[in-house]
């Protein structure tokens, strides 16, 4: 997983965070700025989970958005 291209995307990416993860707040998302270790830390924290369920959650929706984000491409 190519965490770095969700740190420079992390702008666009933010509306599917916030629809998959409602309880974080806009300054969570700032906070976060696409950097994995803190948006585990922040789902431990909002959800109450540990720390390899707020992995597996992470990177699940990361593969998720990728495989959309590659479908969507291949459309055009």
């Amino acid at each position: 997983m190519n965490w770095d291209r969700v740190e420079g995307k992390w702008k666009q990416m933010t509306g599917t965070v916030k629809e998959k993860w409602g309880k974080l707040t806009d300054d969570d998302l700032d906070m976060i700025d696409g950097r994995r270790e803190y948006l585990v830390g922040k789902l431990q924290e909002r959800y109450g989970i540990a720390k390899d369920e707020a992995e597996r959650q992470a990177d699940d929706w990361y593969s998720s958005y990728e495989r959309s984000s590659t479908q969507s491409a291949g459309r055009y």
